[in-house]
């Protein structure tokens, strides 16, 4: 076996193990809901943010600005205090059009609503009555799509998704993730009742997923870098990991909240 071979299978086991370990943090957090996946999902915010900051260029200075700002509404969402809901939206939205009007930089105040959004949806669909559930499928849906598409990726190839973006990224991986995520819904809605609406919904979100990989994608090509960051071993930064669940979560937040908004509606 040639060194480059050994080399690649040692990345491989790497990312693997890392993983695995991310996932199973994700999971201990989600099952303990409350504080800890409270401090779990703030802690990932501002790690994002400041991934994102980075990426932005952002200089010293404004980076701690970004990140003080975003304690707002984190705080606002701790358990102590208001909670996940329209409160907190408002002062996500607050906190991002206060570093708007400090920087006049809109690519600085939208880092906010990138970070702050995913975890507010996150914390609203874990307060849920079957919140448990609900947030499994979410992040699933996005572990089982970014499997399919590694996967069929590799063993099928074929014409590229996005070459100027995202080299490596194949038509045959988007369909292999899309498949993924759809079979993990059926699976949901078979064995513990997911409800249609969201079973349904599954394929459109892994696309989504998809859209916000590209997007990562596009944004470190701009910047000039490989990854986000060097947080995690064989992975990069945060960002690379989470990138397919920042557009998902908000959206299965609304899934989830579709009879409530139709009550409040009506």
């Amino acid at each position: 076996m040639s060194d480059a071979a050994r080399a690649r299978q040692a990345e491989l086991a790497t990312r693997a193990v890392v993983g695995a370990a991310m996932i199973a943090v994700a999971l201990g957090g989600l099952w303990l809901g409350g504080v800890v996946f409270w401090i779990l999902c703030s802690a990932v915010a501002l790690g994002v943010l400041r991934e994102w900051a980075m990426l932005m260029r952002a200089r010293e200075p404004d980076l701690r600005l970004m990140l003080f700002a975003m304690v707002v509404p984190l705080a606002i969402m701790s358990p102590w205090a208001a909670g996940a809901g329209f409160r907190a939206l408002g002062f996500v939205l607050g906190a991002s059009l206060f570093i708007y009007g400090v920087s006049r930089q809109p690519v600085r105040a939208a880092g906010l609503l990138y970070a702050g959004l995913p975890v507010l949806a996150l914390l609203i669909i874990r307060d849920q009555p079957r919140g448990l559930l609900f947030g499994f499928w979410t992040l699933a849906l996005v572990w089982a799509c970014d499997m399919g598409a590694f996967f069929a990726g590799r063993w099928l190839g074929g014409p590229r998704l996005a070459p100027a973006i995202s080299p490596n990224k194949t038509w045959a991986g988007l369909i292999g993730g899309v498949a993924a995520a759809g079979a993990l819904g059926v699976a949901l809605h078979v064995g513990y009742g997911l409800p249609w609406r969201l079973t349904l919904a599954t394929p459109a979100l892994a696309i989504a997923s998809q859209g916000g990989d590209l997007f990562e994608s596009w944004l470190k090509r701009r910047a000039g870098v490989k990854d986000s960051g060097t947080l995690l071993p064989g992975h990069g930064g945060l960002l690379d990991r989470l990138d397919g669940l920042i557009p998902v979560a908000p959206l299965a937040a609304l899934l989830v909240m579709l009879p409530q908004i139709r009550g409040w509606m009506i």
